[in-house]
This record gives structure tokens, sequence and C-alpha cells, in this order.
């Protein structure tokens, strides 16, 4: 298989997600950087007409969206599927993968996360703390129902990683590193277990922002 070339911004959570299916199934991949604010502009506009990350080539073929990414590289990668084959864990996982997308990025990472790391870290902002605290309600009601699904288990899904745990984590990531963290999972604590059993895959462990970060400034 020839090298899938991924365009993606450092510690985006889309991205890191996608590398670290990459990781997990050992894919060879090139990172090709996408500087933090330009994603809007030229010529990454000519791969993603919306202007987000992340967007693969893959031997003449382009794609974008996170959920469509990540399903393709799990039906076209050697090694077990991340997607599981019985229609009610298949549903389950896409369920998560949803939760992820509309409920945990919007209104919780895109607020939580932006104001505590991204726009400190890249843009020297000052956290709008009105904003944090608006958005908490939400976040205990995401945490909540991520726990009830979650029950007792390791894994979101089946017993093993599926591709909802890889979507999930790299955001989950994020708030772990926020004053917020503890007080979404005082209740929740099995959130706590699972991202501690995350951080233990190779996967994950290859693409904290710092390790993606100098992947980028060697491409670069």
């Amino acid at each position: 298989m020839s090298d899938i070339v991924v365009h993606s911004v450092p510690g985006s959570p889309y991205g890191r997600a996608v590398l670290m299916l990459l990781e997990e199934r050992r894919a060879p991949y090139r990172l090709a950087p996408v500087a933090p604010g330009t994603a809007g502009r030229a010529p990454h506009l000519g791969r993603h007409p919306f202007g987000r990350v992340p967007v693969i080539e893959h031997e003449g073929f382009t794609l974008y969206e996170t959920q469509a990414i990540l399903r393709y590289l799990d039906r076209t990668l050697p090694g077990e599927a991340l997607m599981p084959s019985q229609a009610r864990a298949a549903a389950r996982t896409d369920q998560l993968m949803n939760i992820c997308d509309w409920y945990l990025m919007q209104g919780v990472n895109n607020v939580i996360g932006f104001h505590r790391i991204v726009g400190p870290r890249l843009f020297g902002l000052v956290p709008d703390e009105a904003a944090i605290a608006a958005a908490m309600p939400k976040a205990h009601a995401l945490f909540n129902e991520l726990s009830r699904l979650l029950g007792k288990a390791s894994w979101f899904v089946e017993d093993r990683m599926t591709l909802a745990d890889i979507l999930l984590a790299p955001h989950m990531d994020f708030l772990a590193a926020t004053p917020e963290w503890p007080i979404l999972t005082e209740g929740t604590g099995n959130l706590v277990l699972w991202m501690d059993g995350m951080r233990t895959r190779p996967g994950f462990q290859a693409t904290s922002w710092e390790k993606v970060a100098a992947m980028a400034k060697a491409d670069a």
C-alpha cells in the first residue's frame, strides 16, 4: 500500500483520530501540515471546500469528513476491522461517533477546549470564563450520557477498542487537560478509567499534540 497523505493541523482532535487509526494499523502515512488559521484559504480550500481538517489522499482518491475517513481506512487497511460487524454494535458505534460530532465537539469541546487550550496556546487569547460557564450544563449532560453508555465496560462497544473510542478519545483528552475535567468526572469515574485505558494504546501515545507538531516540523 502506498503512503496515505493526511492534511491536518497539529493539535486537531479530528486529525488525531485519523492518525491514531493509521498508527494502530501500522499503515504508512505522511502528515502534510496545515498551519493554524489557514484551512479556510487556498490551497487547502481546493481539498476541502468548507475549510476543515483532516483531508486524506490515497492513490488518487481524496476524502474529507473524519467519520468517512475512519470508515474508509477501517475497510481498506490490513488488520482487524474496528467497526463491529454485528448490527446493534455497529449502530451503537455510529451513535457514539455522532454524539462526538454533535454534542461533544459542538458546544462543549469547541468552547471549553478552545478557550482553555487552543486559544491561549495558538492565538494568545485569554479564556472566556463566561463562555466556559455557559457550556458546563451541556458538558455535564454529555458526560452523564457517555458514562451511562460506557457502564462498567472498558470500551464503549463490545470488549475491544472500536472506531467510537478512537473518535471520542482525542476530544476527551483535550477536556482532561482543563480544570473542568475533575468537575465533569465527579460521579462519572468510569470515563476516567476509560481515558486511562486509551492512553495505553500505541496510536494514542504516538499522536500527542507535541509529537504531531514535531512530525509537522520535520515535514515542513
